[in-house]
């Protein structure tokens, strides 16, 4: 029987080698040639400030999911928060297709809408507002001009000041807004959805049948998503 797998968050990083053995930990139990596909939906890298970054962190896990394709296990990636400058180079790299911010998906007969999910935290407003610029089509391209030192530089910088931002602020502004998700399933026209982003793994049930899943973070879990061809679905978390 098939399988498709999503994870999200995972946050690799090279001072973090449990997160990278967790991950590699998961490929070997879990990737074989009954599964169809899996999909990584952002923040996979803890900070991306370019393709020509190519620390040996990076250079390994392309390879691991490039060999993926002996089992040929399709591999799709949206961009997050982190990552959102992963370009094409990287990706023929590991082998994996790069997805818009949101993608509808044929899994198993059930329209899925996928995404990170960070487009839905509509009351930080804060951290809206860096979105909105980040993604456009001018600041990528602005950034990815200059110095690989420079981005690392101001990288680093953005870093601390979201974490201050976050400082003090009420958890229900850093989630997702119910108005938000159910703009998303209405645009969509589906009833199934799947995100990540927010670090609290559930699955959240809306009339008329909506279901909404959300991945879990790796800092100290594995945390996946796993569907078979019955469209049954299982969030599973455990520890490292």
């Amino acid at each position: 029987m098939g399988k498709t797998y999503f994870i999200s968050d995972l946050h690799l990083a090279e001072h973090r080698t449990d997160i990278t053995q967790a991950f590699y930990t998961f490929l070997e139990q879990h990737m074989s040639s009954s599964v169809d596909a899996l999909y990584i939906l952002g923040d996979f890298f803890e900070l991306w400030v370019g393709d020509d970054e190519r620390n040996p962190l990076a250079i390994e896990v392309a390879a691991k999911l490039k060999a993926l394709s002996q089992f040929n296990i399709k591999v799709f990636f949206i961009h997050g928060n982190r990552d959102f400058l992963i370009r094409q180079q990287y990706a023929d790299l590991c082998g994996m297709t790069l997805l818009p911010e949101q993608a509808v998906i044929d899994l198993y007969g059930k329209p899925t809408v996928i995404m990170h999910g960070d487009e839905m935290c509509t009351q930080d407003l804060v951290y809206q507002k860096f979105r909105k610029k980040s993604r456009g089509w001018w600041w990528p391209k602005l950034m990815l001009a200059m110095p690989l030192w420079y981005r690392r530089r101001v990288a680093a910088k953005a870093r601390r000041k979201s974490k201050e931002n976050q400082k003090g602020k009420a958890p229900e502004i850093l989630d997702v807004t119910e108005e938000a998700v159910l703009a998303m399933f209405a645009n969509y026209g589906v009833k199934n959805m799947i995100h990540g982003h927010t670090h609290r793994p559930d699955v959240h049930h809306y009339p008329e049948g909506k279901v909404r899943t959300v991945l879990g973070d790796w800092y100290s879990q594995s945390s996946y998503l796993v569907v078979d061809e019955s469209g049954e679905q299982r969030l599973l978390c455990h520890d490292f």
